[in-house]
């Protein structure tokens, strides 16, 4: 028994040390893009996030805050407009804490913020994370990612994503035809949970009892919105091609599974 649990352990260690490596590759590859936009300014460099994608969600970096750490710890001045993702609040709750802790300048905003950021300017890139992409490039994130993607199109600011490459599904052809989309219970939406002056935890309804609650938790954006998936790979277009020359081995296994 004890040699059994010494392989679990052994293996769990494996997955989390190649989750570092692939999101510390990620956010190297990133870190160029910040670069160059800051090369191209005054003042920090601002990026909007939407989410959480850090290191509480993988392990130690993170697939979409990767780049931002590392453009801090290398002394790029960036700033973070962090959605806060309701309903749930990832990002008020999860990614600001984490920037915090880490020392990054950030800003907490209401999810319907962002396009009016952009129209003023004052958004250079948006990266957020994902939950999966298909072999095309369409990418599966938090319910909101979309109308982000419209915003920034439609302001020209450009729209990454980063992203370990398991989460590419070469299976996967058209996202919004393909993926499911899960829907949460209605409480999510319903109530919110805060901490009160006094550190209670509370919870409270801010919907009046007999209105119908939808709550669909994620969404798909389009490859067409998106200007790059930053990979442990590098930066890849959001193409059938370039993604299955990239990955090439799991791109083949998936034609050959299919």
């Amino acid at each position: 028994m004890f040699e059994l649990h010494r392989g679990r352990y052994a293996r769990a260690q494996e997955i989390a040390d190649e989750d570092v490596e692939i999101n510390g590759a990620i956010g190297r590859h990133g870190l160029a893009l910040i670069e160059a936009i800051a090369a191209g300014k005054s003042g920090a460099v601002n990026v909007l996030t939407h989410c959480n994608a850090g290191w509480l969600a993988a392990v130690d970096w993170g697939p979409a805050t990767s780049t931002i750490y590392q453009a801090h710890d290398k002394g790029v001045p960036v700033h973070v407009w962090v959605d806060e993702t309701r309903p749930r609040n990832q990002g008020a709750a999860l990614t600001a804490w984490e920037l915090g802790q880490h020392g990054v300048p950030h800003t907490v905003i209401a999810d319907n913020t962002g396009g009016h950021l952009m129209q003023h300017g004052m958004i250079d890139a948006v990266i957020v994370g994902a939950d999966r992409v298909t072999a095309n490039g369409d990418v599966c994130n938090k319910i909101g990612t979309y109308l982000k993607a419209l915003a920034a199109k439609d302001n020209g600011v450009p729209f990454y994503v980063g992203l370990p490459s398991p989460t590419i599904d070469f299976s996967l052809s058209d996202g919004r035809a393909e993926i499911p989309i899960e829907q949460r219970g209605a409480d999510e939406v319903a109530t919110v949970t805060g901490l009160t002056a006094d550190g209670r935890i509370e919870r409270v309804r801010v919907v009046p009892d007999g209105s119908a609650v939808a709550n669909y938790a994620f969404d798909v954006t389009p490859a067409r919105l998106v200007s790059g998936l930053i990979t442990e790979r590098g930066i890849i277009a959001p193409r059938r091609d370039a993604l299955a020359a990239a990955f090439a081995q799991r791109a083949q296994t998936s034609s050959a599974a299919g």
